[in-house]
């Protein structure tokens, strides 16, 4: 079995993210690692080895899947069915600041999961499970008690830290939320010395856009592959 090279930590964000700041809540092994399904959907495994699919496979069961981000595109052996294969824009640095004026953001907890989880489902930015917003601070915006807006944390390879689930209801949008969010959970990435980053499919053309506008910049392209194990 071959190491992953000694590369930039965001190159393998994942693999960095549960061998460094985030491995005690990894399971697997050396060949082979995921976050708890519960928690999000990410795995990734030391290198492209049938040795490594094999243990991947293996921390797989049901209709469970494995979402990667790796380099370079993904072959998987016939034991798995690709559900997914896209590119992403990994996007660095932190968003210009912003806020708005008689709106609030609110720390959201446990008692906001399931808030959070109909936001997901009405804007679909991504995985999203009940338990991810245990991996580090998620901010939001109500209006009238309802959850309109939210933005959070989610995996910590190295000294970098992902900004993540930013959404807005669409009957919100066009106001700001998603810029002043963003703005709100960089400063606390930043207070702690860490660079924020964040991943965004390459066909979202609008949101890459708006990164960019707010002063961050795309540092590589990444595979985003989804697995799932056949049978």
């Amino acid at each position: 079995m071959s190491a992953i090279p000694s590369t930039h930590p965001l190159d393998r964000p994942i693999w960095s993210a549960l061998t460094t700041r985030q491995r005690d809540l990894a399971e697997g092994g050396a060949e082979a690692r995921r976050f708890p399904v519960a928690i999000a959907p990410f795995a990734d495994m030391v290198d492209m080895s049938a040795q490594s699919f094999a243990a991947l496979g293996a921390l797989m069961s049901g209709a469970e899947i494995a979402v990667l981000f790796t380099p370079d595109a993904v072959t998987a052996p016939p034991a798995f069915k690709v559900l997914l294969a896209e590119t992403g824009e990994q996007m660095i640095g932190a968003p210009v600041e912003s806020s708005l004026s008689g709106v609030e953001i609110v720390t959201l907890g446990v008692a906001d999961v399931p808030a959070m989880m109909a936001l997901i489902e009405l804007t679909k930015p991504g995985p999203f499970a009940a338990r991810t917003h245990e991996l580090g601070t998620f901010l939001g915006i109500r209006v009238d008690g309802e959850l309109v807006a939210m933005t959070g944390e989610r995996m910590k390879p190295g000294n970098y830290t992902e900004m993540t689930a930013v959404c807005v209801h669409p009957a919100h949008r066009g106001r700001g939320y998603a810029q002043a969010l963003l703005s709100a959970v960089s400063r606390q990435i930043v207070a702690r010395e860490e660079t924020p980053f964040l991943h965004v499919f390459t066909s979202n053309v609008s949101a890459i856009a708006l990164y960019r506008r707010q002063g961050m910049e795309i540092r590589r392209r990444l595979h985003i592959t989804v697995l799932q194990k056949q049978g």
